[in-house]
């Protein structure tokens, strides 16, 4: 048995040798650039490599701005004045932070799904006058072996050169779960990485990088990740009043006829509805007035402010109601005078009856307890 093992050893050595030996010749046969690179030394090899891996995250920086504003952004007032401390006062007051006063170097948001932590970093985008990166576990993670780590320091690396800057993580319990013993060698070093990174970014060079990260699953996060976030704030469901502001943001310019009154009811009934799931309500009653275009039976003539003349869905009881479907509207070509009817509270109440919450009692809890432990509300 040993002196079989002692065979395959001396054999792979040989097949170890032959190898090393063609991948020399090769080198040797490359293109003239190759050997001259190689002869100028380790040094610039090095500096093209990092050039290389800037470019590859430069995709990650936002070039234009996502035009939501503060405003835009219903409720959440607290984690709204947190972010303004961390991002915009060091910016265009810097003067402030004299001292022992620093501004936050880590903000993490975390809390159930749709309740605006995407949005947030997307007004911070907007209103910050900083460099703003957006990165996903897809940008940092590579097949090749010390890839990920190389991108994770190039990505703070050039943060700091981009000053002052914002690195937005999206979901980034994916990259920073709690280590443990099942976990791969890969996805250790990447989060070692990642906390010694971290450590830097708040170190007193003149380079303000702020790293801004969300999450659903707060819990999942290593726990030495979570210590480096200075403040961890909860992004909670949405109260009654933040609710009918959605309302009227989502149905934006479109045509209706609610009123204020309206809209304070239907944010007062959505009780456990989170910010995207009343987008996706808005949605739904969006299409109501073209459903009742494609089922109705009769059309009326209405003149418009513009002063043309547009046929509107009606009851065959109407005045000036004409019989007609519309498709047989469309036949007559007909179809651009069509006009669906204005959206009104009856619409949203006829999909409040089919509408579900999508975050569950059980999952608040969670959230809670995380709060009592390390975190704030926002």
């Amino acid at each position: 048995m040993v002196s079989n093992l002692k065979t395959s050893a001396v054999q792979y050595c040989k097949r170890a040798e032959e190898l090393k030996k063609q991948l020399n010749s090769k080198d040797q046969a490359g293109d003239g650039n190759q050997v001259t690179k190689s002869k100028s030394g380790k040094g610039q090899s090095r500096d093209d490599e990092a050039d290389a891996l800037k470019a590859s995250l430069g995709g990650a920086i936002l070039e234009e701005k996502p035009n939501v504003k503060w405003d835009d952004v219903a409720g959440l007032e607290g984690a709204k004045d947190a972010l303004k401390e961390a991002v915009i006062l060091p910016v265009k007051f810097p003067q402030f932070f004299t001292g022992k006063r620093k501004p936050w170097s880590g903000i993490l948001l975390y809390g159930p799904p749709g309740t605006g932590k995407s949005y947030l970093a997307k007004a911070v985008a907007t209103e910050a006058d900083s460099t703003f990166f957006s990165v996903s576990s897809s940008d940092l993670v590579s097949k090749w072996m010390g890839e990920s780590e190389r991108l994770v320091n190039g990505l703070f690396q050039l943060a700091r050169e981009r000053a002052p800057s914002i690195i937005f993580i999206d979901e980034i319990d994916a990259l920073c779960s709690t280590r443990g013993e099942g976990e791969s060698e890969a996805a250790r070093r990447i989060k070692t990485e990642f906390l010694v990174q971290m450590q830097g970014v708040g170190k007193d060079d003149g380079k303000r990088v702020l790293l801004l990260g969300a999450t659903n699953l707060p819990y999942s996060l290593d726990q030495a990740v979570r210590r480096r976030f200075d403040k961890r704030i909860y992004i909670p469901l949405p109260e009654p009043s933040a609710r009918a502001k959605m309302f009227k943001i989502h149905l934006g310019d479109t045509p209706n006829e609610l009123t204020p009154a309206d809209f304070e009811e239907l944010g007062a009934q959505t009780e456990g509805f989170s910010g995207s799931d009343i987008a996706t309500l808005v949605k739904d009653v969006l299409f109501q007035p073209v459903r009742k275009t494609q089922e109705a039976t009769h059309f009326k003539p209405l003149r418009g402010k513009d002063g043309k003349e547009y046929l509107l869905p009606c009851s065959p009881g109407d005045t000036g109601a004409i019989p007609a479907t519309l498709q047989e509207l469309a036949d007559q070509n007909l179809a651009d005078k069509v006009q669906p009817p204005m959206i009104t509270k009856t619409d949203f109440e006829k999909v409040l009856l089919r509408a579900r919450p999508t975050v569950s009692t059980r999952d608040l809890e969670t959230y809670e307890n995380f709060t009592k432990e390390f975190g704030e509300e926002g």
